[in-house]
């Protein structure tokens, strides 16, 4: 994409949805992160699910750590992975407890450190917490970057530098979300809906004349 094709692409998406937001559902800084330490490899409808009766009761690091691993556990079995993410969850609310009061730090590099926390989560985290410009590489947006040539790349670090030097203010801040939202409802993986899709003129996916329209 060129750069006016760029600005254009999100024009149009922030017409449509100004203030895109995370569809993870939490009520502090702390429910968040654990949330996204959850999404790997799963939904976020799934994620929602399970941390529903969850989140009713924990709130902070330290009653996670009072509810224990097994106690985990049992509300997030429905979740892919579940043995692994209760131990990380717990260890690095452990972390937040003896070495930051309790409370996420708003350092990407930082987070970096916390068990099950790698960039993406981080990025998620101080994108969504604390406004800082970065832009989370997920399944979704490694897809429509590449697809549309928003910011080709082979690795999602190389999606997230093309992103990040080739989208400008004020794109930036909710880029994210935008292609987030934008691959997991219309440019999807399998029969992406290129005849209903609002970007479908700016978008160099060689294919797209011909990808079916689905429900």
């Amino acid at each position: 994409m060129t750069a006016v094709e760029i600005t254009q692409f999100f024009e149009t998406l922030a017409a449509a949805n100004p203030e895109p937001v995370t569809e993870l559902a939490y009520s502090n800084g702390y429910q968040l992160l654990v949330a996204v330490v959850l999404s790997a490899q799963a939904t976020d409808v799934g994620v929602n699910k399970a941390t529903r009766r969850l989140f009713e009761t924990v709130h902070t690091p330290q009653q996670m750590i009072d509810l224990g691993e097994d106690g985990l556990k049992s509300h997030i079995r429905t979740i892919g992975l579940f043995n692994a993410k209760a131990k990380n969850v717990i260890a690095l609310s452990q972390r937040l407890v003896a070495e930051f009061g309790g409370e996420v730090p708003d350092s990407r590099d930082v987070l970096e450190t916390l068990p099950g926390v790698g960039r993406k989560t981080a990025n998620v985290v101080v994108s969504v917490l604390f406004g800082q410009e970065t832009c989370a590489v997920d399944t979704h947006v490694f897809r429509v970057a590449n697809r549309t040539g928003l910011a080709p790349g082979k690795t999602p670090l190389l999606v997230e530098n093309g992103i990040m030097k080739r989208v400008k203010p004020p794109w930036r801040r909710h880029a994210h979300h935008w292609l987030i939202l934008h691959g997991r409802y219309t440019c999807t993986a399998r029969s992406p809906k290129c005849p209903a899709c609002s970007v479908a003129q700016l978008c160099h996916f060689r294919d797209k004349a011909t990808a079916p329209e689905t429900g």
